[in-house]
């Protein structure tokens, strides 16, 4: 079993991929909008070019999403994309970049359980968790 988070978005979802993709090192490897569809004709002309799908891979991870219908997106909540890493300048180098014109809820510095541990919402309005834990 894999686990695979899908974000929703508000008509940002290439926008924030496309951000992802550079950021996290990833490759985009499907990404379509509701107007290249086979529903496409069912679809408000306002939302045939927002993303229907669109998929990230980093190494064996993968983080998908797609943006919401007109006036039915919600703001995320309860939950943080959670990622983990070896090396603490690495983690600390992907945080800073996250957090660019984000929220940070928690800096990224060392705590009793990790080498260096941030938390925060990004400019797309995600929420991040960023870790490098100590060897137990």
């Amino acid at each position: 079993m894999k686990w695979n988070p899908y974000l929703g978005y508000d008509g940002n979802c290439a926008e924030a991929f496309k951000f992802y993709e550079r950021v996290l090192g990833g490759k985009i490897v499907a990404m379509f909008t509701h107007g290249e569809t086979p529903a496409a004709e069912h679809v408000p002309a306002e939302a045939q070019n927002t993303i229907m799908h669109a998929r990230l891979v980093v190494g064996e991870n993968v983080l998908m999403g797609s943006d919401a219908p007109p006036g039915m997106f919600e703001k995320p909540q309860g939950f943080h994309v959670s990622l983990h890493f070896n090396d603490n300048a690495e983690a600390e180098r992907i945080f800073n970049a996250l957090a660019q014109n984000g929220t940070i809820q928690m800096p990224f510095e060392e705590t009793f359980w990790a080498k260096g541990s941030g938390m925060l919402v990004d400019q797309f309005g995600t929420p991040w968790m960023v870790n490098c834990e100590k060897p137990m």
